[in-house]
């Protein structure tokens, strides 16, 4: 059995290390020809959402979703169980991801990541913090969404662990909406967490033939600039949740 999942595994890598390649390979080709950058990552971004489509079909994931995504702009916060997230709930969503700056240096995701709108940062860089938060600001003012996780790290407790205020303090800054989701997978074996890397994490989570995954895109929440309520209503809704999805399995 453990054979044949390391197999369907390494496929699967295979199958979507090919796809990445063909699209990430179009795009360079198109924006050789476009010079202007902000279009560019705007193209990179859709083609990004093409590429998702077809990693669900060939990971085998099977995804339940709850609720509708919101086509209103706004800063969209979720909990964080694995570098799998984003592309559950990217799935239709054009937005633009903050990610861990070590993603940038994996072998061709960060070179798709880079090219299809990602910000990323080093959590425990203060420069880096404010340079991601600037371009989070640029981002928002234009009237475009940005996807974080403000826990700032993966984990498999049952509800959220304590949000990082940051993106919360420029939300109300700048009175947009937050927009709260809701993630988790059934086996929380599949959780990204702690000395995990790349390749042994992703043949476990997608060497099963299906990886059961729920997703609930909650109410937004109205801009404020009461801070300490932003986060709380965001914690209080993605928590409850959580703990539904968690009832659900286990029944």
């Amino acid at each position: 059995m453990i054979i044949l999942h390391t197999f369907l595994g390494l496929i699967r890598l295979f199958l979507f290390a090919c796809i990445a390649i063909f699209i990430y390979s179009a795009l360079i080709v198109v924006n050789f020809f476009y010079k202007d950058k902000t279009k560019n990552i705007k193209r990179g971004i859709i083609y990004r959402r093409s590429i998702i489509r077809y990693i669900h079909k060939i990971l085998g994931t099977k995804i339940t979703v709850y609720g509708k995504e919101s086509l209103q702009p706004g800063l969209i916060v979720f909990n964080h169980r694995s570098y799998f997230d984003p592309i559950v709930i990217l799935k239709n969503i054009l937005a633009y991801p903050v990610g861990k700056k070590e993603v940038e240096s994996w072998p061709l995701i960060g070179s798709v990541a880079k090219t299809t709108g990602v910000i990323f940062v080093n959590r425990e860089n203060k420069e880096s913090r404010k340079e991601t938060l600037k371009k989070m600001k640029d981002v928002l003012e234009k009237g475009y969404s940005v996807l974080i996780a403000p826990e700032g790290t993966t984990h498999i407790e049952p509800t959220t662990i304590d949000f990082r205020p940051g993106a919360f303090v420029l939300a109300a800054q700048l009175d947009v909406p937050i927009i709260p989701i809701a993630i988790d997978y059934k086996l929380l074996s599949d959780a990204w967490v702690g000395d995990d890397t790349f390749l042994p994490h992703f043949i476990r989570c997608f060497g099963k033939w299906r990886t059961e995954i729920k997703v609930s895109f909650l109410d937004f929440i109205p801009a404020s600039d009461n801070v300490e309520e932003l986060i709380f209503l965001s914690k209080k809704c993605i928590d409850a949740e959580m703990l539904r999805f968690r009832k659900d399995w286990e029944q």
